[in-house]
């Protein structure tokens, strides 16, 4: 398989419509036709780039997963408290929810983890693998600061800080609301928070 850096304009153009696409509608909810409509190149063309779909799939969550570790990194950089690293983290949820009420693309495809491809599967989680990690150094050292509770494991935290805001996209888009998410984060934050 090709590595990001290795992949031209088009392709990337290719990648961005098809995350588009996982965002709103999952894995099976979009085909090459779709991507084709969108980018405004026939198909065999799409196949020249990404031979299959799972292969194209990969490729989003690869780049996805390797843009959100660069975002990870920089609000390590720009942050000093670990209440201001978690409240950049939520962040990253907010700005991709506001966006049409777009979900995490490897929350939709976590959802669908039966029925994919094992590459894309082993993919998604260590996308998630990354998320638990660092949200559990920035637990560590809030609790180590006295800045939250410790009332249960760092790891703990991680996992359901996670999973509370993966969840609020998915709920905040099936009833329309798109407050649900940041309401939800600042409840879990409000429950960790001394």
């Amino acid at each position: 398989m090709k590595r990001l850096e290795d992949l031209s304009p088009i392709a990337h153009r290719i990648i961005d419509a098809a995350e588009q696409l996982i965002q709103q509608n999952g894995y099976n909810g979009f085909s090459y036709d779709d991507i084709s409509r969108q980018v405004g190149l026939k198909k065999p063309s799409i196949h020249h780039h990404f031979a299959t779909k799972a292969n194209l799939v990969s490729m989003v969550v690869e780049r996805y997963t390797s843009r959100f570790a660069s975002l990870l990194s920089e609000i390590e950089r720009s942050n000093h408290t670990a209440l201001e690293k978690l409240n950049g983290y939520i962040q990253l949820f907010s700005k991709t929810f506001e966006t049409n009420r777009r979900l995490c693309v490897c929350g939709m495809l976590g959802a669908e983890a039966d029925i994919l491809p094992p590459e894309i599967t082993k993919a998604v989680g260590e996308f998630f693998e990354l998320n638990q990690q660092w949200l559990t150094k920035v637990f560590e050292e809030g609790t180590k600061s006295l800045e939250f509770k410790g009332e249960i494991s760092s790891k703990k935290q991680a996992l359901y800080l996670l999973s509370a805001l993966e969840g609020a996209m998915i709920v905040g888009r099936g009833v329309g609301s798109d407050s649900a998410l940041l309401e939800v984060a600042q409840s879990a934050i409000h429950s960790l928070v001394k």
